[in-house]
């Protein structure tokens, strides 16, 4: 059984900053890449970021790109997601995931490339 399990959302007002975790067990973490996700009400689950098995590589949403930062330590079998200089439009419920492939060579962006998900953290910004 491989779970997830995100913390670290909350309210705050636009401009303001969250810091996200993602803890994973039941799977070698350090072999998949990860991926953050969100989903605002009444619409369809979007990629945010992702980061490769190492850490070496990253890709952003260009909603996103210059505020958040994604980063891991397979150590502590842990993704986290830094948001900064948040807007309204961030607001949503964040998921982290595992991707489906081990050692993929290249980092996914679409929600069916990727096979366990947590429960999600929400995110609230007001303005």
């Amino acid at each position: 059984q491989v779970q997830l399990v995100e913390s670290g959302g909350g309210s705050v007002q636009a401009g303001g900053s969250l810091r996200l975790s993602c803890a994973a067990s039941g799977r070698t973490f350090s072999r998949y890449a990860m991926g953050w996700f969100r989903q605002a009400p009444g619409k369809e689950r979007e990629f945010v970021t992702a980061i490769s098995r190492t850490g070496s590589k990253t890709l952003y949403a260009e909603s996103v790109k210059g505020r958040f930062t994604i980063s891991r330590d397979n150590a502590r079998n842990t993704v986290y997601l830094q948001m900064n200089s948040l807007k309204p439009e961030d607001t949503a419920v964040y998921y982290c995931a595992i991707d489906r492939t081990m050692f993929t060579p290249v980092i996914h962006t679409t929600v069916n490339e990727y096979d366990y998900w947590g429960q999600g953290t929400e995110v609230t910004v007001s303005s």
